[in-house]
């Protein structure tokens, strides 16, 4: 059974607490809204998944509910024994930390592929989710909701005016697309924003071979074409890229950063390092 707005309500009252500002914490107090990230998750006995920020457990529950080995982490010393009260009689294991240091490879020990399952607090969900898929390879797969504005970075394609250096990151490591919209009134507070669900699927490979060019070469690239990305690229990758690399890569140099997808992207970079045939 998950949690009702009263019910989270009367929780936090219980226990003298209140939402996070600093923490960027919406309880999600809707239960067909949990459910339904759950259904979307696309999980069920056979998964592991792993909740980052699980606040009092609503979504912790609902994913239970689909019979997933559920790891709930969350930051909040105050919410950690509420979250505990809540979610381990039903099954769940709770975490205390901070996701954006955790030892993912000890906290994942023992099972593989694992799912990312989260509400992601607005002020860390880019950077959570750029750690995740540079260094967790243990997870497979994420369905994050977020603010529509990240939502829309996250998956954006080339050409589009959400496209960034942390859509190429993505496409570099996964595909993704948003799966839902989640209006502001299933939260508590209600946010002055609307949501989104994203669903990221890793790549088995790396869409850039990394024997070609790193992906550090590759991102901080990435980095200083979309740090001046109304230049054309030849002017913001001056010091960086030679006509005649330009050239090799197949690249129009009058190209600005948004117009690139990530193969291009890992052609140039490889160019510029020497390293195409």
């Amino acid at each position: 059974m998950t949690l009702t707005r009263s019910a989270v309500s009367q929780l936090l009252e219980q226990h003298g607490l209140a939402p996070s500002r600093a923490l960027g914490q919406n309880f999600v107090v809707d239960p067909n809204t949990v459910r339904r990230i759950a259904r979307l998750a696309n999980v069920g006995p056979s998964d592991h998944v792993v909740e980052i920020g699980a606040g009092l457990g609503s979504l912790t529950l609902a994913l239970r509910e689909t019979g997933a080995a559920v790891t709930a982490i969350e930051i909040d010393r105050g919410l950690v024994p509420i979250l505990r009260s809540q979610a381990e009689p039903a099954g769940a294991r709770v975490v205390e930390g901070d996701a954006l240091h955790l030892d993912w490879d000890e906290l994942l020990a023992g099972h593989s592929p694992w799912v990312l399952v989260a509400n992601l607090p607005y002020n860390v969900a880019t950077p959570l989710v750029a750690t995740i898929l540079d260094d967790v390879p243990a997870i497979a797969r994420m369905l994050v909701m977020v603010q529509s504005e990240v939502a829309a970075r996250l998956a954006a394609k080339p050409r589009t005016k959400a496209y960034g250096a942390v859509s190429v990151k993505v496409a570099y490591w996964a595909t993704a697309a948003v799966v839902g919209h989640v209006p502001p009134s299933v939260f508590l507070p209600r946010p002055n924003v609307d949501s989104a669900l994203v669903q990221i699927q890793r790549r088995p490979q790396p869409a850039v071979d990394p024997d070609r060019v790193s992906p550090e070469e590759l991102f901080e690239l990435v980095r200083a074409g979309f740090g001046k990305r109304r230049k054309m690229l030849r002017s913001a990758l001056a010091d960086r890229v030679t006509a005649a690399q330009f050239e090799s890569a197949g690249v129009a140099p009058t190209s600005r950063a948004e117009e690139l997808d990530v193969e291009a992207w890992g052609r140039l970079a490889a160019a510029a390092r020497g390293s195409l045939p």
